[in-house]
């Protein structure tokens, strides 16, 4: 099963002990899960410099802040899922404020078995994020092949006369001839009429 094979870095941020004591038990009982709990989010703040997480879990309100618009920044990372716990009475007031912006919310008090269900939701939402990630950097990476190759046709048409179907042509004959990708016969033939 993919989600006990990947292992997801969790950050957790609470200004309430008790509360760290029984997430940290949670968190403990996964061993996909490697955490750590800082209790304010400026701390929080300085260890996400400094280190990549999948997943931050912000009980709020912190020492030096609610905790909703650090939640809010943290969701702005696309590879991350962001879990801001709030107290009950203001879930409906948070909620419309952090959901349009990438964050899961829950309600407390919360029971151990909810959040385990949050934090499957979570990882499974970290796969998606990743795969979305992937699939956005090979589409990236292929519409700037097509570029490339449209500029080594285009330098083809110009310099030796050809039509665009002979410069494709002439371009996948010799990538299939030596057996590279068309993208380094377009890299050659740029290199070998680059004026600059």
């Amino acid at each position: 099963m993919e989600l006990e094979e990947r292992i997801f870095r969790v950050l957790a941020v609470s200004s309430g002990a008790k509360f760290s004591d029984s997430l940290n038990g949670v968190l403990s009982e996964r061993r996909n899960l490697e955490h750590e709990t800082l209790s304010s989010a400026s701390a929080a703040r300085r260890r996400l410099s400094e280190n990549g997480y999948d997943i931050v879990i912000i009980n709020g309100p912190l020492s030096d802040e609610n905790g909703m618009r650090f939640a809010v920044e943290c969701a702005a990372e696309s590879r991350r899922a962001v879990l801001l716990i709030v107290p009950n009475e203001y879930y409906d007031e948070i909620f419309s404020r952090v959901s349009g912006q990438g964050v899961y919310l829950l309600p407390k008090p919360l029971s151990a078995y909810l959040l385990r269900q949050a934090l499957d939701w979570l990882e499974t939402v970290c796969i998606q994020l990743s795969s979305f990630e992937k699939r956005s950097e090979t589409l990236e990476n292929r519409m700037n092949e097509i570029k490339l190759i449209n500029r080594a046709k285009l330098l083809l048409i110009s310099v030796y006369g050809l039509s665009e179907e002979q410069a494709h042509r002439r371009i996948e004959k010799s990538a299939m001839d030596r057996g590279v990708k068309k993208s380094v016969i377009a890299e050659e033939i740029i290199a070998m009429n680059d004026t600059g």
